[in-house]
């Protein structure tokens, strides 16, 4: 299961409903590799994340629950110090009113960039551990499969033609060891740098629409160092690669719902699913239980 499966799987644990699930452990899962990044205002736009406000403090809450009962941190908020180069400022210094809920402060004096915007709600997750515990959580919950099919495939349901055209993306990152300061997410020059404990740290990351498998390239590493290097230094150490393909359908947001054969989906949570997984998944488990109808907004039937 990945972060869709497992946050349904949950979920509906705590409304106290029974459930069963399968997973074929696909190379490539997005949410095997992905650094669990949390930013509250995104791109080249900088824009605030699709209903942000919203979803923000549910993930929070839903990892803090979750980390209780596997026994471990899940959620590690950091501030984001979002890097502007010159040429860039004047596009963010429009967007400075609209991201204003979410700016702690404007560090001018930062070197090699114009500025840095400090962002408040930032944070990691740790996707990996997340998905690994749930697993063994529920493990005596495993393929008995019955009742209906909640297809949560992630890219490969895409790719399979599920729900039509898909826009998924590959992408590639690397772990390092580094002496850098470990307090802070950077993400700046079309890349992002992350602390994950100690000395280590997570560096991404590529967009490749053209070759959709889980396996690291020469040139993805090329791309991803080269990040590494304009956000943090020279000195690091490269300790692992990998790569995944993000699940994106339409706007880059989830949708939830029936399919026409009668089985359901929850799937496109593209790049940002620690974000939207919890909120969307308790939305599912509502539907699925009658108590609320689909919002148009995340409704697969509004492809």
């Amino acid at each position: 299961m990945g972060l869709a499966g497992c946050s349904l799987a949950w979920q509906r644990h705590f409304r106290g409903e029974p459930f069963t699930w399968e997973d074929d452990d696909r190379p490539g899962a997005a949410s095997k590799v992905a650094a669990g990044l949390i930013n509250p205002v995104t791109g080249k736009n900088f824009s605030p994340s699709w209903r942000i406000a919203e979803f923000l403090p549910e993930a929070e809450a839903f990892y803090a629950r979750v980390g209780e009962l596997l026994g471990k941190q899940l959620w590690f908020p950091l501030p984001v110090w979002r890097l502007v180069a010159e040429a860039e400022w004047t596009k963010v210094d429009s967007k400075l009113e609209e991201a204003e809920p979410w700016i702690d402060r404007i560090e001018e004096d930062v070197p090699g960039w114009s500025r840095a915007i400090i962002l408040k709600g930032g944070g990691r997750v740790a996707t990996r551990e997340f998905c690994e515990g749930t697993r063994a959580y529920f493990a005596d919950q495993r393929n008995t499969g019955s009742g209906t099919p909640i297809l949560c495939e992630g890219a490969a349901g895409l790719m399979a033609g599920r729900l039509g055209r898909h826009r998924c993306a590959k992408g590639e990152i690397l772990t390092l060891r580094a002496p850098w300061k470990n307090d802070r997410m950077l993400i700046g020059g079309g890349g992002w740098l992350v602390p994950t404990g100690g000395d280590t740290f997570k560096v991404g990351s590529t967009y490749v629409w053209d070759r959709l498998d889980g396996e690291p390239t020469p040139e993805g590493r090329a791309r991803v160092e080269k990040i590494a290097r304009l956000l943090g230094g020279e000195d690091f150490e490269v300790v692992a690669h990998d790569a995944g393909v993000r699940p994106i359908v339409r706007k880059s947001q989830p949708v939830i719902g029936p399919l026409e054969d009668g089985r359901i989906v929850f799937n496109g949570l593209g790049s940002k699913g620690s974000l939207y997984a919890p909120g969307v998944a308790r939305r599912l488990a509502a539907w699925l239980a009658n108590e609320t109808d689909i919002e148009p907004e995340l409704d697969v039937r509004c492809l």
